[in-house]
């Protein structure tokens, strides 16, 4: 149901991206603190709307759909405002496309993979980079200001280089998973062996 507190969890992860994207043009103090805030509010209902529907018996097909969906705009939302204000420069852009390569990549293989019912697990490797990956987002969303005795952007770059090296290895060991289901021999279906006894 779409009203449940699960979802509606997962439809404030949706509903803030507006909030967030629009409080990068604010070029203050406060609304960078405030954007971060909000960001990280926005990741720690990841956690909860996850947890509630399995301890409330309360997962559904709407919700295991819009979870990820939201997670993927929330994430490709600030790495493009970073990068469009040059919070992220250089050779810092490379780990963004990487992050957001892997999610197209992932987003498509598990939508193959559902149509041969083969579900994709969830690692502990592919859970800590994406709380690297969350921590390392809401600390170059600050960035330049934050409190100048704490090297904020910088941390937030690091950070961001293990998430996407951690992206990549995931990405790979996923795809690398993919294949194995792609290049089975696929049973031939009923109408086929028909036609081609016919033919014979």
């Amino acid at each position: 149901m779409l009203t449940s507190l699960p979802n509606l969890l997962t439809l404030s992860r949706i509903a803030v991206i507006p909030v967030v994207v629009g409080l990068f043009y604010v070029p203050e103090a406060w609304a960078a603190y405030t954007a971060c805030s909000l960001y990280a509010a926005a990741c720690i209902t990841d956690w909860f709307d996850g947890y509630l529907a399995r301890a409330w018996a309360q997962e559904s097909v709407i919700g295991k759909f819009l979870d990820p969906i939201a997670d993927k705009l929330l994430v490709a939302a600030t790495l493009i405002m970073l990068a469009g204000f040059h919070r992220l420069t250089g050779l810092s852009i490379l780990p963004a496309v990487v992050i957001l390569l892997r999610e197209v990549l992932v987003s498509g293989l598990r939508e193959y993979l559902a149509g041969l019912h083969v579900g994709v697990p969830v690692t502990w490797l592919a859970k800590w980079k994406t709380t690297i990956q969350m921590i390392a987002l809401g600390f170059l969303i600050v960035g330049d200001y934050g409190p100048a005795e704490l090297p904020v952007t910088i941390i937030g770059t690091v950070g961001l280089w293990i998430a996407a090296a951690l992206t990549f290895y995931t990405g790979w060991d996923y795809m690398r998973a993919g294949l194995t289901h792609m290049m089975a021999e696929q049973p031939a279906k009923p109408g086929a062996a028909r036609s081609a006894r016919s033919a014979g």
